[in-house]
């Protein structure tokens, strides 16, 4: 089980609930003409707020070198699964670390 969290452009999402709920619906069809592992197609704001939320919740999509070493320390619960858009990241957390994944 994961505990999931979507954060988004605010300028590029309707404000009325119907509207929003198409635009996510839409956003999370992952049809965007890119790869979703790469920072760069995200708006400058949601790249500076990825980095730093990867420092914390590193992307599980690492080499077997650094995920051996989590494991061993026992950090591995940390690994996120992250969806970069343009307008939204998805990160589906463990959900032993939701409380500080939500407050982070």
């Amino acid at each position: 089980m994961s505990y999931d969290l979507m954060v988004f452009e605010p300028s590029s999402a309707p404000k009325e609930r119907k509207a929003f709920m198409d635009w996510y619906e839409q956003q999370v069809q992952w049809s965007e003409d890119h790869e979703y592992h790469d920072p760069s197609v995200s708006s400058e704001a949601l790249q500076r707020f990825y980095s730093e939320l990867s420092e914390t919740f590193p992307n599980m999509n690492v080499d077997d070198d650094i995920f051996e070493a989590m494991e061993e320390a026992g950090t591995d619960n940390r690994l996120t699964d992250y969806s970069l858009g343009s307008a939204g990241i998805y990160a589906a957390f463990a959900f032993s670390v939701a409380e500080e994944a939500y407050t982070t």
